[in-house]
């Protein structure tokens, strides 16, 4: 029988004092976040161990106490066109409270005057109001409301003091996620009748950053563990996969650098007094490349995106997709865009990284609309054409919507007759059920194309998109994905 992780390793960094609070820990914070705290502390540049708090009552704190807060990260990728694997063990998470169970714990941390950061993923839902929540619950139901308990219990222990302040990293994706969170803590405060000095040093002595992060973290490799285990010679219940790359864009005032100086180290954190254009590089270059081949890549019959990205027809498509349009469509450096897109490209060509085609769809019509357009408004309004690439994709997106609802299930059927589900808002696939129920393939595309519940705005308006919209699709009608594609 294996030994466990506490049994066989040694675990450092015991005399750190605890600096950071850290709502979550599931795989992403582990793998990201305590990850490059670990290398802080390692480089000599931090000295600090962080307590990690659940943020709902059933989580892992139980699993990682019993494991003396020891775990493995796995780091996968590729370096120069060759496959990497590394393990690095991960020592600064000092214990893991649950606040369900012992809110006193969580209360209590307020009173450390070295506790001074506060980092939290508590998924898209968690930076949300909730209604009845009060100051004396132990614990308020809301992430927010949590954290605005959290910080008048400071204040009051502090007596206000302005050094006492915290710097709030929430990573949740969603945007401008540290001002949302802001808000909604001043709202409890407000509710709450916690006064007027209060909300003033939470909105003049507590940092509330802006965050962007960029990691994929495919979480515990459930299906090759035994072996995983026999490389690490002991058993670890909370390993976690991830892929080489990591960005951690921080919008805040830079003299709070140093409280936590993750930067200093080989992560790739970026401070900042804007995080709107790493975004913008971001959801243009890796989320719009994606979102407009992949309905495309489907219906031709690949399942995954190594498949698609390896494949010399679409892989190409993409690539091109992302320098001869994205790029010149978009208002920054064109090194900077490039070399992005270069990392990019290599984190498509993960081999230890397996993306579902058919879940990346997941809402595709909003995705496209957020993604995808933007770059074809901006392509259109700088050199008066609209993008090619941009137009096929757009064409692959209608006919990937060609739906038929059965028994409330909306069915599409790929080039090779095999079946698939779609699943998105169920008055856009009304919408296409309606739309193809028509043969006439300029009235799908015009119907489509002027939906302003999908689009942003009448498509059909915008130069000569819709005929070449219409052209694509007739097509890829005519001859099947892969023969339209050859055209480029």
């Amino acid at each position: 029988m294996l030994k466990n992780i506490k049994d066989v390793k040694q675990k450092k960094f015991t005399d750190y004092p605890e600096r950071i609070l850290q709502f979550g820990e599931g795989n992403f914070l582990r793998a990201f976040a305590d990850w490059m705290v670990e290398k802080a502390n390692e480089d000599g540049v931090y000295e600090g161990t962080i307590v990690a708090c659940q943020p709902i009552n059933q989580g892992l704190g139980e699993i990682l106490n019993a494991q003396d807060c020891m775990y493995n990260v796995l780091i996968r990728g590729m370096e120069n066109h060759k496959p990497v694997e590394q393990f690095k063990t991960i020592n600064s998470i000092s214990r893991c409270i649950n606040p369900y169970e012992d809110y006193e714990a969580l209360m209590e941390l307020a009173t450390n005057p070295q506790i001074d950061v506060i980092i939290s993923n508590t998924t898209e839902s968690g930076i949300v109001y909730s209604e009845g929540d009060k100051l004396g619950d132990k614990p308020p139901k809301s992430f927010p409301a949590k954290v605005c308990a959290f910080l008048y219990n400071r204040y009051k222990h502090f007596n206000g003091d302005p050094d006492k302040g915290m710097l709030l990293l929430p990573v949740e994706l969603i945007d401008n996620n540290g001002a949302m969170l802001k808000k909604i803590v001043i709202r409890y405060a407000t509710e709450w009748n916690l006064g007027d000095e209060f909300i003033d040093w939470v909105e003049n002595y507590n940092e509330f950053a802006s965050t962007l992060v960029d990691r994929i973290v495919p979480g515990y490799p459930r299906t090759e563990i035994d072996s995983i285990y026999e490389k690490l010679g002991y058993e670890d219940k909370l390993v976690v996969t991830c892929e080489s790359f990591n960005l951690w864009v921080i919008e805040a005032d830079s003299r709070y650098k140093d409280r936590l100086p993750i930067h200093k180290t080989s992560a790739n954190v970026i401070w900042t007094d804007d995080v709107t254009p790493y975004k913008k590089r971001k959801v243009r270059i890796l989320n719009g490349s994606h979102t407009a081949v992949v309905p495309c890549a489907f219906i031709a019959g690949f399942n995954t995106v190594l498949e698609f990205f390896r494949d010399d027809l679409f892989g190409g498509f993409e690539k091109d997709l992302i320098s001869k349009e994205i790029i010149p469509a978009t208002n920054m450096s064109k090194e900077e865009l490039e070399s992005f897109a270069a990392s990019v490209l290599e984190r498509f060509d993960n081999p230890y990284i397996v993306h579902n085609l058919i879940d990346i769809t997941l809402n595709d019509s909003s995705k496209f609309n957020a993604r995808c357009l933007p770059t074809i408004i901006d392509y259109y309004n700088k050199f008066n054409s609209c993008p090619k690439h941009f137009a096929f994709s757009l064409a692959g997106f209608i006919r990937f919507y060609k739906v038929e609802n059965q028994n409330g299930e909306f069915v599409g059927k790929r080039d090779s007759g095999e079946t698939y589900k779609i699943k998105d808002d169920a008055s856009v696939l009304e919408f296409f059920t309606d739309v193809w129920k028509s043969d006439n393939l300029e009235e799908i595309v015009c119907k489509s194309l002027a939906n302003t519940n999908i689009w942003s705005q009448n498509l059909n308006e915008l130069g000569d998109l819709k005929e070449q919209v219409l052209f694509f699709l007739n097509s890829i009608r005519k001859n099947g994905m892969k023969e339209a594609m050859k055209q480029f």
